[in-house]
């Protein structure tokens, strides 16, 4: 046993001492946050909402559908006055523009031809040129290189016609040049004038004429072109047309049904002026069309193939006289023919096939009369051609050479009364078809003015009447 030590206390263990202070312990407070402003909304979703709030109130759904037939009605006017304006500015350019510059072509192709024609004449004649082929030769070339001049100031360069043009009035000049030396050495009495003759009459018929006849094949393609565009059928004017009525009809119907008020004047109005450019816009169009129509087929066609028969019976006159100033020369590649008789007898059946056709084509007796009499020519010609030729082969040039030139009882007058019966009958065609493209242009007149202002009246009169409901709810 373990004793204190004497005269001391027992002391237990020291009193347990207080923790040292320690400071607070401090948690972070998050700093305020601004409230998040709401995301912007763009104008067309609040106009969205606008007119989702508008549709479920009568006098809303009211508005919005008067605006809709409203724009349908503009729309309509808008369409149809810009689709006629487009079928108008065709037609136009089918009276005014296209067929006459095919027209002129087809003239430039026919004086290049006669030209070619009086030449070959001329030089049959003797070393004395008559002054009367003279005279025609000069005025076939003064007229080509009028239309050329024509022409190309109504065409673009770069287009097929526009080179054409440029080829013909360069290679004008260089025939002109040949003709003038034949001419020049067969008042000399030397034979290489018909050498000179001949080669004209090659470029005649090599370069010269089917640049032409390019030329007129390009113009008359345009002017076909023109004819499809003033045909097409306004489809967009139509669909929109009778949507507008479409929307017109309903919007009554409704509003009968739900106030049975048999009519709104507003809407009447604007029916009515849709129906007058709706039945405007077809019974316009389908009579122009009809009319170009008859122009195209009684007019431009038979004054294409008059005009091909017109080219073949010039074509057979000219290689009818270069068959005596070749003299057998120049034959064909066979060896066994000349190939000046071979080209003409090409030439005639041709000429016979157009007239043909032109007769069928002909549709009154102003008409087919001259037609009937170049076919009745044509037999007589192609009667003294053949006793022409017997003479020829028999020896008898002169009496032959009578025969083809001579002023009367000749293949020379039996072609002059041809080419006259045709110029008559092209000259009757010509005035059909300007009668017909003229009605049928003038049947589109006002039409694209008229829809526009219809259209616009059409439209205020649909507001009004609609305007006129509202004022109801208030």
């Amino acid at each position: 046993m373990v004793h204190p030590p004497s005269g001391g206390t027992v002391q237990g263990p020291p009193p347990a001492q207080p923790p040292p202070p320690t400071s607070p312990v401090r948690v972070p407070v998050p700093p305020a946050q601004a409230p998040v402003p709401p995301a912007r909304r763009s104008a067309w979703a609040g106009s969205r909402d606008r007119l989702r709030a508008a549709a479920t109130t009568e006098p809303g759904r009211l508005w919005i559908m008067g605006t809709l037939v409203a724009a349908l009605v503009v729309a309509f006017g808008a369409v149809t006055a810009f689709e006629i304006s487009d079928r108008a500015a065709s037609a136009d350019d089918v009276v005014s523009r296209s067929q006459p510059l095919s027209a002129d072509a087809a003239n430039i192709y026919r004086s290049l031809a006669d030209a070619d024609t009086a030449a070959a004449s001329g030089f049959l004649a003797g070393s004395v040129e008559p002054a009367d082929v003279h005279a025609r030769y000069d005025s076939d070339i003064t007229t080509a290189s009028r239309l050329l001049a024509k022409a190309a100031s109504h065409t673009d360069s770069s287009t097929e016609s526009g080179r054409q043009i440029a080829q013909l009035n360069e290679q004008l000049p260089r025939y002109t040049g040949l003709v003038e030396r034949a001419r020049a050495n067969n008042r000399q009495g030397l034979p290489l004038g018909g050498a000179y003759l001949r080669y004209a009459n090659q470029q005649m018929s090599t370069v010269l004429l089917p640049a032409a006849e390019k030329l007129y094949e390009a113009e008359t393609g345009r002017l076909y072109d023109d004819y499809d565009s003033a045909a097409l059928w306004p489809y967009f004017g139509t669909v929109v047309g009778l949507l507008a009525l479409g929307g017109l009809i309903y919007v009554q119907r409704r509003n009968y049904l739900r106030t049975n008020r048999v009519f709104n004047h507003g809407l009447v109005a604007a029916s009515a002026a849709s129906v007058v450019v709706l039945l405007w816009l077809v019974a316009g169009h389908l009579v122009a069309a009809a009319d170009l129509d008859t122009s195209r087929t009684h007019g431009q066609e038979s004054l294409k193939v008059l005009n091909d028969a017109r080219i073949s019976s010039l074509k057979a006159r000219s290689n009818e006289n270069l068959t005596l100033v070749s003299r057998g020369s120049v034959l064909t590649k066979d060896g066994k023919h000349d190939q000046y008789e071979s080209d003409y007898t090409k030439d005639m059946a041709a000429l016979v096939s157009g007239l043909d056709k032109a007769k069928s084509l002909a549709n009154d007796k102003a008409g087919s009369a001259p037609v009937k009499a170049a076919t009745d020519d044509v037999a007589t010609w192609k009667a003294r051609h053949a006793a022409a030729r017997r003479t020829d082969d028999s020896g008898d040039y002169d009496h032959a050479l009578t025969q083809v030139i001579g002023r009367t009882g000749s293949t020379g007058q039996s072609f002059d009364q041809v080419d006259a019966a045709l110029d008559q009958a092209l000259g009757h065609e010509q005035q059909e078809f300007t009668r017909a493209a003229s009605d049928g242009r003038g049947a589109l007149a006002g039409l694209p003015v008229g829809a526009a202002v219809l259209a616009v009246l059409g439209a205020a009169a649909a507001g009004l009447g609609i305007s006129r409901r509202l004022s109801e709810y208030r």
